[in-house]
């Protein structure tokens, strides 16, 4: 049975206990509030290639903003823009970012850096693309009616895609039995590419990333590559604080101005996945 002597001296050690775990629960809670936070739509390529592993905690550092990324297609990543859940959007598709800010979802669109998308296929290619211009793979793909797979999400690559049919004088073969929309990232696009023995485009990080999974042993391998029409150009857009008046644009304008800055634009140029310099700094 307690006594009352010691009822109380639990009863003080009990309050003290609570006391201690609130007061440090209520210094993180403040500390976490204090830390601001970015949040940025950006590209799937952008995670796959592991360039943003490299660049949130150098900015957290830098800065002391903690810097948050939804990874999705670029077309969904201006929509969230479009929708204020982001406060700055880093994407790659040139004409539907010019007309982002022109339709004045956002502003004060910079480059950052590139590098380049490459058609990918079996190594037999049924094709013969290889060797071809992007323009005569696309054709002969068509021609031969051989298995082609998109895609189809919206994305920068997929806007991509649809702009070399163009250029090769085709219309997008939607309704042909040979192409396949995916709906889907790039990785995946690239597995079911591979499962079908078939064709593809793909950014050239992505496609070193799935190339080493597959041990030095790849299904698809770089068929078509080098031509000026397949440059891959990344670019930063401040969501625009006149249509969103509670995302935080300095934050973003903090984030662009250290985006572009020579320090970071070195770590850019750096940045190797697998070995491999995956980017080229172009900030102006």
């Amino acid at each position: 049975m307690m006594t009352s002597t010691g009822g109380k001296f639990y009863f003080l050690k009990v309050t003290v206990f609570m006391w201690l775990c609130l007061t440090l629960l209520g210094g993180r809670v403040f500390a976490e509030e204090k830390t601001p936070v970015l949040q940025m739509a950006t590209t799937t390529s952008t995670a796959n290639t592991g360039i943003l592993k490299e660049l949130v905690p150098a900015f957290k550092k830098d800065t002391g903003i903690l810097l948050r990324y939804m990874a999705v297609g670029t077309g969904k990543a201006l929509d969230l823009g479009k929708k204020c859940k982001a406060d700055v959007v880093m994407v790659h598709a040139p004409e539907a970012e010019k007309k982002y800010v022109r339709d004045g979802f956002g502003k004060d669109r910079r480059l950052v850096m590139y590098n380049d998308f490459v058609i990918i296929g079996p190594e037999n290619d049924p094709a013969k693309v290889k060797g071809l211009s992007v323009s005569g793979a696309m054709n002969a793909v068509a021609r031969e009616k051989q298995t082609f797979v998109s895609r189809g999400d919206n994305s920068g690559t997929n806007k991509k895609e649809i702009s070399l049919w163009k250029a090769a004088g085709l219309a997008l073969p939607d309704n042909e039995s040979w192409y396949v929309r995916t709906g889907r990232g790039m990785i995946v696009t690239i597995g079911i590419a591979a499962e079908r023995g078939g064709y593809a485009l793909a950014d050239r990080g992505t496609y070193v990333r799935y190339e080493s999974r597959q041990k030095g042993k790849p299904s698809l391998v770089v068929l078509t590559e080098g031509d000026e029409i397949l440059l891959n150009q990344y670019s930063v857009i401040a969501v625009n604080p006149d249509r969103c008046d509670k995302i935080r644009n300095d934050l973003a304008i903090r984030f662009m101005n250290w985006i572009v800055s020579e320090n970071v634009q070195k770590l850019i140029g750096d940045f190797k996945l697998l070995g491999e310099k995956i980017y080229t700094p172009n900030a102006k």
